[in-house]
């Protein structure tokens, strides 16, 4: 059964959980969109204006493991105060590195990285998380466009998935990659 635990906003509303994966990603970039597509429809919020997403929120798969989905970087609209506490919370959730299978980092494939994204990317690789790119919306170029997507955005990455969530393509691979950490 996959349910809502919680939204926190500080270690202490942390729900205890054994294995974690999460979710990051600049604001739009289709971060519920794609917690939907892999778990159920409507489980995580979906809006038109980016950056909706102010609190971490728990979810639980199948009390295999829980889903979280972190409120998305780099959205210009915030106050410099809501920029310190989501510095402040991002924190205090990413110090729970014992908890922490696998980060899922979605990416827009016709952006490519921002500097938010490598950001993000070194803080991860500093904690020494795992971490898989998504480069998700492929659906949104024609194949002569994602490759030069693949040569020009994402080189050098070998933990790249392509994948469309609207569509569902690639998926799978998701599913898979995600499965192999929690084996771990």
């Amino acid at each position: 059964m996959i349910s809502f635990i919680k939204s926190a906003k500080s270690a202490k509303d942390f729900p205890k959980t054994d294995k974690e994966i999460v979710f990051v990603g600049r604001s739009n970039v289709g971060k519920s969109s794609l917690i939907n597509c892999l778990y159920k429809k409507d489980l995580a919020y979906t809006g038109k204006t980016p950056g909706k997403t102010r609190m971490i929120n728990f979810f639980n798969i199948n009390d295999l493991y829980t889903a979280v989905d972190v409120p998305g970087y780099g959205y210009a609209r915030r106050s410099q105060k809501e920029a310190l506490e989501y510095a402040s919370m991002m924190d205090d959730y990413f110090s729970r590195t014992d908890k922490i299978r696998l980060v899922v980092q979605i990416t827009d494939v016709r952006i490519g990285l921002t500097q938010d994204d490598i950001d993000m990317e070194e803080y991860l690789k500093d904690r020494m998380l795992n971490y898989v790119i998504i480069a998700n919306k492929i659906d949104k170029l024609s194949n002569n466009q994602l490759m030069n997507a693949k040569h020009k955005l994402y080189t050098g990455r070998d933990n790249v998935i392509y994948l469309s969530a609207e569509k569902r393509k690639n998926i799978d691979e998701l599913k898979d990659y995600i499965d192999r950490y929690l084996s771990d």
